[in-house]
């Protein structure tokens, strides 16, 4: 009769040296010393080859159940939990976090991550070809570097319109030192994560972004070479340098914690059921504070390179829309389609052809200055034009504006296979 044997390299190994010693080629001691065992237990071995043939030398565990694998009634227990719909995109990493505290049950990644396999809640990812990138050694101090990014995302899921998340992480150890969900990315909000940023930390040495329209002019009719832009112009007037990274992979510290929020962040709130952007920045900064303690580094030197800010400093003056206008014979000034009356006593030929600067705030309030002196204005406002007569036989295509919940403004734009509501 005739039967297969499979045995392993290191079983073959071991069935060549219990030969030799059979044959007195070498000593049990030597035997066993070569295959890191007792010599008692290789006089074991012998027996069992001398009495079985080549079957005495595979384990006996080969084909039976582990004597670690999880017990029945506990994996029935798992697959419960993971089973449940509020943990739908859970990775198995966050996953085991949350298995451990809620059913205090502590089990290895690897084997939630093969039970998840099983019952069909994650699909191994394929391994695409990765173009390389030199990595970038961090700065040494915390607060020489700032990268800082928005993040355009569904983060209440379907439960809320998508949002745009501000992050400003530490090149040096990784931590998050801003954070703020805004409706947009813009002048304005930044400024506003700005202002918070620099009272209670104190402000960097160098900012590291990307090259958008905020941070850098990107007009091709550009009269300047090197035009300023509001946020430049705010900066510089603080001291602190502006670098435009050329790739997102240059800039990896910030676009890793937006991944990492758009995982985490999201379910974090989905479990506190979360509805509003208000609720998420309140609950933001307890995230924070984990999410700095579970991944920053410690930096290789213990200084704190940030700058404490001027009590006198008015940055609320700073980041408001600088501008620099001329006043009119008239006494006029022309500022985003509106006309501005100066009211003064003094004579007009001391005022006509003068340069000033106009101030605009984030809630569109306009200011003009005259050596740093405030002018008083009196706005104008342009009487609307009376609407234009149209027929139904007109050859003029008719202008239609889809609703907010019209499937073509969400085309194109889901999550998890479901139509995500896009804010206008």
């Amino acid at each position: 009769m005739k039967w297969t044997i499979a045995m392993t390299q290191e079983e073959l190994k071991r069935k060549t040296i219990v030969e030799q010693a059979i044959d007195k080629r070498i000593l049990q001691r030597e035997g066993a010393e070569k295959l890191g065992i007792s010599e008692r237990q290789f006089c074991r071995i012998i027996s069992r080859y001398r009495a079985e043939g080549d079957a005495g030398l595979i384990s006996g565990h080969r084909g039976k159940p582990s004597n670690h694998r999880l017990k029945e009634s506990q994996r029935k227990q798992i697959g419960e939990f993971i089973s449940d719909p509020i943990f739908e995109g859970f990775g198995p990493t966050l996953l085991n976090e949350k298995l451990r505290e809620y059913k205090s049950i502590t089990i290895c990644k690897e084997t939630l991550r093969q039970i998840m396999i099983e019952e069909g809640k994650h699909y191994p990812k394929s391994h695409k070809k990765k173009h390389l990138h030199p990595l970038r050694e961090r700065r040494d101090r915390r607060g020489e570097l700032v990268q800082i990014d928005g993040s355009y995302h569904a983060w209440l899921e379907e439960r809320c319109p998508k949002a745009c998340l501000l992050l400003f992480v530490d090149d040096a150890t990784s931590a998050v030192l801003a954070a703020e969900f805004v409706d947009q990315e813009s002048y304005f909000a930044y400024g506003k994560l700005c202002k918070a940023y620099f009272k209670s930390t104190g402000m960097p040495v160098a900012f590291y972004s990307d090259k958008f329209s905020v941070f850098r002019a990107n007009a091709s009719r550009s009269i300047q070479k090197e035009a300023v832009t509001q946020f430049n112009r705010v900066l510089g007037n603080l001291g602190i340098e502006l670098i435009c990274a050329n790739s997102p992979q240059a800039k990896g510290r910030v676009e890793r914690a937006n991944q990492t929020f758009q995982d985490r962040l999201i379910k974090e709130m989905r479990l506190l059921n979360i509805d509003n952007y208000q609720d998420a920045n309140a609950f933001l900064p307890e995230f924070v504070d984990f999410y700095n303690q579970r991944f920053a580094v410690l930096p290789r030197s213990a200084e704190d390179v940030h700058a404490p800010l001027d009590p006198d400093q008015d940055l609320d003056f700073l980041f408001s829309i600088h501008a620099t206008r001329i006043i009119t014979k008239d006494l006029q000034i022309h500022f985003n389609t509106l006309t501005y009356q100066v009211i003064t006593t003094r004579p007009p030929q001391n005022l006509s052809g003068r340069e000033v600067l106009i101030v605009q705030d984030q809630e569109g309030s306009v200011s003009a200055y005259l050596n740093h002196e405030q002018l008083t204005l009196k706005t104008f406002h342009k009487q609307a034009k009376p609407p234009r007569v149209t027929y139904s036989k007109s050859l003029d295509p008719q202008i239609y504006t889809p609703p907010v919940d019209h499937p073509w403004r969400t085309y194109g734009k889901k999550l998890n296979g479901k139509p995500v509501l896009v804010s206008e």
